[in-house]
């Protein structure tokens, strides 16, 4: 059926979404010389369950991704984004990466929130622009700054 063919698209790209960060993972696990059993005991996941999210066969809550992240002592962020939990966004990822890890709030919660902060960002960024159009900062040189007004 034709009605059917953006939800089979859909699910075609959750795989290949689950089967990304799955990959991503094992590669940093396999650089960080870890072995699945290790990076499961550190990550609080069961041995068969992390096999899984690497095979592809599951996709894992940013709780879980926080938890396999700070058991590879990488970045949170990277594996949301790779997860497609999170767009690449400008601003401090520890931040987000904290609203995320919190257990204290659901996930749409969370999304409000991060949606909030980085509407704000830009809103801050786009003011510092009209105020100093000659002075064009990159993403990495931009900080949180404060705002003067004329």
């Amino acid at each position: 059926m034709i009605a059917d063919r953006p939800r089979e698209q859909a699910k075609q790209q959750a795989k290949r979404s689950s089967a990304a960060i799955g990959e991503f993972i094992r590669e940093q696990r396999e650089q960080a010389e870890v072995s699945v059993r290790q990076l499961a005991r550190l990550a609080g996941v069961s041995n068969p369950y992390l096999s899984q999210i690497e095979r592809g066969l599951r996709k894992p809550s940013a709780d879980i991704l926080q938890q396999i992240a700070k058991g590879l002592r990488i970045s949170a962020e990277q594996l949301y984004v790779r997860a497609g939990i999170l767009e690449s966004r400008v601003g401090n990822p520890e931040l987000v990466a904290a609203i995320l890890a919190d257990d204290g709030l659901a996930e749409r919660q969370k999304q409000v929130l991060i949606d909030i902060y980085t509407s704000f960002r830009r809103e801050n960024e786009q003011h510092q622009l009209q105020l100093h159009p000659d002075r064009s900062k990159s993403t990495d040189e931009q900080e949180y700054a404060h705002v003067d007004h004329p």
